[in-house]
C-alpha cells in the first residue's frame, strides 16, 4: 500500500508517499481502508520537531490522526464491527494518511450514511478538541464567549457548539469569514490593531469566557480583559498554564473521545451544523497539503483525499 512516511524532522518536503508493507490485524485490532484523512496543525510540530520533547518521534513514521473509510479486515475480539462497515477512526500512532490503516477497535465508531466523508474526517481531533475545550470551561446562557481563531479547525466546531449552548458568542476572525460565522449565530470581530477595544466595545459588561485557539498573545489578551484565568482555554499557548494559571486542555481530557465522536456525527447527518472545507487534495499532494495548512488562513479544514468511497 501506499502511505505518507517521514524519516526526519524538516519542513514539509520530508513527507514522502511511499510503498510500505499491508497491516494485518491483532486481536482487538482492525484495517480500515482509508476515503479521507484529516490534518491538523498540531501535525506540523510533530514533524518539525518543535513538540520533539512532547511527542518523540521513532523514525521511520507515518502522518495523520484521524480518517473515515472502509472496514476490510477485522482481528479477533471485535464483536461490534464489520468488514464492508463505514467508520470514523483515530490513529494514536499517526499513520492515518495512507490507503490502509491498522487502528484499535475502540478507535473505530460506525459512521452515519448521511455523513460527507471530508467531514467525517475532521471529527476525531478537531472535533473532540471543542468538545474537550467545552467540557474544561462550561458555557450556556447568560455568558459571553470570546473564540480567537473562530474561522480555524477547531474554531468552526467551539464557535457553533457554545453557540447551542444557548451563550452569546463573539468569534474573533479574518473579515472575510465574518459573513460565515455571522450566518452561524456568532457576533464576528475581526483581528489586528485595537483589537482588546472592539472586544471591549462588543462586551461593555465583561467576558466570562475566553477560547485562545490561535496562540499570539490570546491569553494574554483574554487576562488583560478581566477573564479569570480559571475560564481561559488554549490549545496552543502552552506556557501560559505556568505563567498566567490558564487551562490547557485538548481531546486527551475527554474520558471517551470515541462518545463524543458518536455524538458530533449524529448532530451533522442530521443536520445541525456546519463543517466547511476549504481544501481538498489527493494523498500524493501531501507536501501542499500542509503547504495550505500551514498559511493559517481560509474558513475550516484542509483534507486528504486517499481513495473513492
Amino acid at each position: 500500500m501506499r502511505a505518507v512516511q517521514i524519516e526526519r524532522y524538516g519542513d514539509e518536503s520530508v513527507l514522502q508517499v511511499r510503498e510500505v508493507p499491508d497491516p494485518e490485524p491483532g486481536e482487538g485490532e482492525v484495517v480500515v481502508r482509508v476515503v479521507t484523512a484529516g490534518t491538523n496543525p498540531g501535525e506540523i510540530g510533530v514533524r518539525s520537531g518543535a513538540m520533539a520533547a512532547m511527542y518523540p518521534a521513532t523514525f521511520p513514521m507515518g502522518e495523520g490522526s484521524d480518517l473515515a473509510g472502509h472496514i476490510v479486515a477485522v482481528g479477533s475480539g471485535v464483536p461490534d464491527l464489520a468488514v464492508g462497515q463505514p467508520v470514523i477512526g483515530l490513529s494514536d500512532s499517526r499513520n492515518a494518511q495512507a490507503e490502509l490503516a491498522l487502528l484499535p477497535a475502540d478507535r473505530v465508531v460506525p459512521k452515519p450514511d448521511a455523513l460527507d466523508w471530508d467531514v467525517a474526517a475532521t471529527l476525531y481531533v478537531a472535533g473532540t478538541t471543542a468538545l474537550a475545550a467545552l467540557q474544561t470551561v462550561p458555557v450556556g446562557s447568560g455568558d459571553t464567549v470570546v473564540v480567537a481563531g473562530a474561522a480555524g479547525g477547531v474554531g468552526i466546531f467551539l464557535t457553533q457548539l457554545a453557540v447551542g449552548t444557548g451563550a452569546r458568542v463573539i468569534a474573533i476572525a479574518s473579515v472575510s469569514h465574518h459573513d460565515w460565522l455571522r450566518e452561524h449565530g456568532t457576533e464576528p470581530v475581526a483581528y489586528g490593531d485595537g483589537l482588546e477595544q472592539r472586544l471591549r466595545d462588543a462586551a461593555p459588561d465583561g467576558v466570562t469566557a475566553f477560547f485562545d485557539l490561535f496562540g499570539n498573545g490570546y491569553t494574554d489578551l483574554a487576562i488583560a480583559l478581566g477573564v479569570s484565568p480559571d475560564r481561559v482555554d488554549t490549545i496552543i499557548d502552552f506556557g501560559a498554564v505556568e505563567r498566567l494559571g490558564v487551562q490547557a486542555k485538548g481531546m486527551a481530557a475527554l474520558a471517551d473521545p470515541a462518545q463524543g465522536v458518536r455524538e458530533l456525527a449524529a448532530i451533522l447527518a442530521g443536520g445541525g451544523f456546519d463543517v466547511p472545507i476549504k481544501a481538498r487534495f489527493p494523498l500524493e499532494q501531501v507536501q501542499e497539503a500542509y503547504r495550505e495548512l500551514g498559511r493559517r488562513r481560509g474558513l475550516g479544514k484542509v483534507v486528504l483525499r486517499v481513495s473513492a468511497p
